[in-house]
């Protein structure tokens, strides 16, 4: 990639590059990456070298802070007054989702990073790029902060330059119809500065809609079935690993030429969650099922939520790849019960579509954390092609 690509985004809250990921794919050049997260931080800093970005580029992505005051002085520094096509990004969501609003008092009422969209208005404001993707959880559409309704700030905010749409039946889009293996209800607020009097934001939204009519509905068993079978425990960071008969899910995200596996390592589980995994897996139970059926397995203090284990269909889409997995895996247990195992991050990548060869160069507590945090690259990478065609006809 070299620095005279047409067109550039600026990616914010960016995590471990997810969103960024559909962009570069689609030829976009990357002038900024904000993230407060050191290790997230190191995972963009890969996939710009992967990219072949400069050294001084690459350098530059350092933990950064939404509302430090010298945002402005930081992000200058990198975009070193080239023209922002499109600025990507979506706050931390832990403070709008139904878990983290259940498990909280408040209601995360109180959350601090409830207010984090006002410091993506503010650079976008300041850029004042020709679109923008703002990305969420489903849950941000019900939030409400002393008792007024947050998205309605936030779509106020949005329309003093900005052309957006506000139909919620519109701005929700699951990542399923986009031909990835999950169920990922998302919302995607698009907006169109208003100076381009040439595109409509409906205009946009409907070539998304043509985009999914042409998708396939792919499965878990699409995603992972020819990884190596793996037992608790085993697994290296990176293997030799070849596959010439790839699908149609993997070769969207997989080079049949590409000769390596990465992060495909299994959690150590004790003997008894092995139990757990093993029945419920070979006979499709549910936690509750298993405690009716094998009362030896049951926990001594009975699990509050009775989805807190759950096995993953083969035959279906995987349940929404959340963070929690940096904590467990239980929610994402191996359908294949002779393994006796939850997921390995790479497996957890592959459903959330991220390419084989993006490598996450941390632990694996971060890399659970990064991947579930992620918008999925082949979803960002339908929005950038979308964005494109317009970003042509201006």
């Amino acid at each position: 990639m070299t620095a005279c690509k047409k067109y550039t985004f600026v990616d914010l809250f960016a995590g471990a590059g997810g969103f960024a990921e559909g962009f570069y794919q689609e030829n976009f050049y990357a002038l900024s990456h904000i993230e407060f997260n050191k290790y997230a931080c190191d995972t963009l800093k890969s996939r710009m070298q992967f990219y072949n970005y400069q050294k001084d580029e690459i350098d530059s992505i350092i933990p950064v802070d939404m509302t430090q005051h010298n945002i402005f002085e930081i992000m200058n520094a990198q975009i070193k007054n080239r023209e922002v096509d499109v600025i990507i990004g979506g706050p931390p969501c832990q403070s709008f989702s139904s878990q983290g609003k259940a498990k909280d008092k408040y209601g995360m009422q109180k959350d601090a990073r409830n207010y984090l969209y006002e410091s993506y208005m503010k650079v976008l404001n300041y850029y004042k790029p020709k679109f923008f993707v703002f990305e969420n959880v489903e849950g941000i559409l019900s939030t409400k902060i002393n008792g007024k309704i947050l998205i309605e700030k936030i779509f106020s905010d949005m329309k003093k330059n900005y052309n957006i749409i506000e139909t919620k039946k519109t701005i929700l889009q699951n990542a399923i119809d986009y031909g990835i293996p999950q169920d990922r209800k998302r919302v995607i607020i698009i907006g169109v500065r208003k100076d381009l009097k040439n595109i409509n934001v409906n205009d946009i939204y409907e070539d998304l809609e043509e985009i999914k009519r042409g998708q396939k509905k792919y499965t878990v068993k699409d995603a992972i079935y020819d990884l190596p079978r793996l037992e608790p425990g085993e697994g290296e960071e990176t293997i030799i690993f070849k596959n010439n008969k790839l699908n149609e899910y993997l070769l969207n995200i997989r080079s049949p030429k590409y000769g390596f596996l990465h992060n495909h390592v299994a959690r150590k589980h004790n003997d008894l969650d092995k139990l757990r995994y093993y029945y419920m897996a070979k006979n499709k139970w549910s936690l509750k099922e298993l405690y009716q059926n094998k009362p030896e397995l049951r926990h001594k203090k009975i699990r509050k939520f009775n989805n807190s284990y759950a096995v993953q269909n083969f035959k279906k889409e995987a349940r929404t790849i959340i963070a929690h997995l940096h904590k467990d895996g239980n929610q994402f247990i191996h359908p294949d019960y002779e393994q006796q195992r939850t997921f390995t991050a790479r497996e957890a990548a592959r459903i959330q579509s991220f390419p084989d060869d993006f490598i996450f160069p941390c632990s694996r507590t971060q890399q659970f954390l990064q991947i579930g945090n992620a918008v999925p690259p082949l979803m960002a990478k339908h929005i950038a092609s979308v964005l494109k065609k317009y970003l042509e006809k201006i």
